[in-house]
């Protein structure tokens, strides 16, 4: 790009990204600052190996990365003393999708891509050298966890913190139980939500790869609603997800008994993030009673596990925002807390 190029912020969240123009040729690139110590360059390296090869064999409709004239996409630059990774993409058209306008259509186009990942994911080879982090409980909800520790939410009260810990005990139990076999855990985006969707007319371009990292395949539906876990739609977009995955892949019962659960823990995680990224957009929007809403969707979760215990009906469904639940059952809490609380030992589950 010349040094006339026009440069403009255009996100401040987990990275800088800027659109830089050329306005005499015509030409526009994304360029991607990393924010300090979160990935090394052999990160973001493996991430734009995905990349190509997913536009090469699986035909993923997702912007190239921009090669540089020292032979690697990936630069490092020095800002105020500070190393940083900067890497760039060709400009796609589009904007995002509107949570109240048509958005089930374009979540069944998703649910489509989605399963197209995995299947490459599946049976994809990745080079030697090839690293990513690994999103598990231990990395997203522990107080270790890459995004921070989600009790640091901002609001978070001290009730709010119980609860939703009341909720990561069943959390965890399902998770241990449901397992990490290939077909359920692998190389996933892990962060396909409004923003990084690009439409226009009738076509979808996925953006953003950064998160991307072994986690379960499932969970890719819970990226999909982040900050939206509460909205009335998501039962209709979780089936029009669900369609468009069995368009291209096999997903289990078992599978879609699991997207509550996962759609807890992003929601969990998400708290980490907002804790840790207040200068983002998400982070001045929604920080104010974001906690609590999340300690709702806990406590609505938690009912319902028990629920089905007392029922003997493991794994069943049910939606986390605004399904009656049935508060008339009784039952032996402390027998159900002991059940829960030995499956979690059985399987080696650390409680957080």
């Amino acid at each position: 790009m010349p040094e006339t190029s026009r440069i403009s912020l255009l996100t401040m969240s987990e990275n800088l990204t800027f659109l830089a123009e050329d306005a005499e040729a015509g030409h526009r690139i994304i360029i991607r600052v990393h924010r300090p110590d979160y990935h090394c360059q052999e990160e973001i390296e493996s991430e734009l190996a995905w990349i190509d090869d997913l536009r090469t064999t699986a035909h993923v409709n997702t912007p190239a990365p921009v090669m540089t004239t020292t032979g690697s996409p990936v630069l490092t630059i020095s800002a105020d003393g500070q190393s940083l990774h900067v890497v760039a993409f060709e400009h796609a058209a589009g904007r995002e999708p509107d949570i109240d306008e048509g958005l089930p259509q374009w979540f069944e186009r998703l649910g489509a891509v989605n399963a197209t990942l995995h299947e490459h994911s599946r049976r994809w080879q990745p080079p030697v050298g090839f690293v990513r982090k690994r999103w598990d409980l231990e990395s997203m909800i522990s107080p270790r966890g890459l995004w921070g520790d989600w009790r640091n939410a901002p609001g978070m009260t001290a009730v709010e913190a119980a609860t939703i810990h009341d909720a990561i005990v069943y959390l965890k139990s399902e998770i241990a139980l449901y397992g990490t076999a290939p077909e359920r855990f692998g190389l996933v985006h892990a962060d396909l939500r409004l923003t990084n969707l690009l439409v226009s007319r009738d076509s979808m371009t996925i953006i953003d790869f950064d998160d991307c990292g072994f986690c379960w395949y499932a969970y890719d539906f819970a990226a999909a609603i982040s900050f939206h876990e509460t909205d009335p739609s998501v039962p209709q977009l979780r089936d029009a997800w669900i369609k468009g995955y069995r368009s291209v892949a096999e997903f289990s019962a078992a599978d879609e008994a699991m997207l509550d659960t996962f759609v807890m823990l992003r929601r969990i995680l998400l708290c980490a993030w907002l804790a840790t990224h207040q200068e983002s957009k998400e982070g001045k929007m929604l920080s104010e009673g974001f906690s609590r809403d999340t300690a709702g969707m806990a406590r609505r979760y938690v009912e319902q596990r028990r629920g089905q215990s007392r029922e003997g009906q493991q794994g069943v469904v049910q939606s986390l925002c605004g399904h009656e639940h049935d508060k008339q059952a009784k039952g032996d809490q402390t027998g159900i807390d002991r059940q829960v609380r030995d499956q979690t030992v059985n399987d080696k589950v650390r409680m957080a």
